[in-house]
């Protein structure tokens, strides 16, 4: 039932990118009206123009070079993000006692669950609502630059490689490149996740990039590219997750090492007792 109710929820985050990414379809310029289009859309795509004049007028460039610094702009908000999933994930099985221990649906019971959960958020320094906070600055940033990208007639003039940035990429590469990338954001944070997760939470955003790139302009499978490219990197070396999963094997190592010097303890100390009485 929790897997279901977390792929319905990635689901309805899809749906709800896809509704805010389509709000407006019309190409962006210098006349565009209100903050949204004529003011953040525009100047996002304004900044990608400029940049790529500094690379003799290769859009291509600068679309990479715009959305890798902006990414780096968000680290410390993704970074906060992927840190309190990190908490979240660690105490989860501590949750799961709580919830198995006050299961009853009684007022009284409901009321004492809360109040060992929010002891408990507050003996690990983990707040369940902020992890949300980081992702709502986020999103509105990324639906900017991917509509500055897809509504800047310009950008679709330009070449880069072996596509045209107006056009699919003929051989594929590009999106594949992209829905890669982002599988390998997911699995990498699986990763360092003490528990696993839905896997197939794990696929399901990478086919929606290559099939959404797949058909629409390879401005915006060069965008996810670089985005979700970033985001490798970043997940290495923020949260790397083979640093992650070797520290904890080391704590559970020691953890059941700690275990068995008790039980022998113990053992000796019944021993002994035994011993006394004879």
């Amino acid at each position: 039932m929790k897997k279901r109710k977390r792929l319905l929820l990635a689901m309805a985050m899809i749906g709800l990118m896809v509704f805010l990414t389509a709000c407006g379809t019309e190409p962006v310029t210098s006349e565009s009206t209100g903050i949204w289009e004529g003011v953040i859309i525009y100047n996002f795509a304004r900044a990608i123009i400029w940049v790529a004049d500094f690379f003799g007028g290769n859009y291509g460039v600068g679309i990479i070079v715009v959305t890798i610094f902006i990414r780096a702009l968000l680290i410390p908000f993704t970074h906060f993000q992927q840190k309190n999933m990190q908490q979240m994930n660690e105490i989860n099985p501590q949750l799961q006692e709580l919830k198995d221990k006050y299961s009853a649906k009684d007022t009284e019971t409901q009321e004492k669950l809360k109040e060992e959960q929010q002891r408990l958020y507050s003996e690990a320094g983990v707040n369940p609502y902020m992890g949300c906070l980081p992702l709502l600055i986020q999103m509105p940033v990324f639906i900017a630059l991917y509509q500055a990208v897809i509504r800047t007639p310009i950008l679709a003039t330009g070449d880069f490689l072996w596509v045209n940035l107006g056009q699919p990429d003929p051989y594929f590469i590009l999106p594949i490149l992209a829905g890669l990338f982002t599988l390998g954001n997911s699995v990498l944070m699986s990763m360092g996740r003490p528990q696993a997760g839905n896997k197939m939470l794990t696929y399901v955003m990478p086919l929606f990039i290559v099939f959404i790139t797949l058909r629409l302009s390879s401005a915006l499978a060069l965008y996810f590219t670089a985005s979700n490219g970033f985001a490798v990197i970043q997940t290495l070396l923020f949260q790397n997750p083979f640093k992650m999963r070797r520290e904890r094997e080391e704590k559970e190592a020691k953890e059941r090492e700690a275990e068995r010097q008790r039980r022998r303890a113990l053992k000796k100390a019944q021993k002994h007792r035994r011993n006394v009485k004879k």
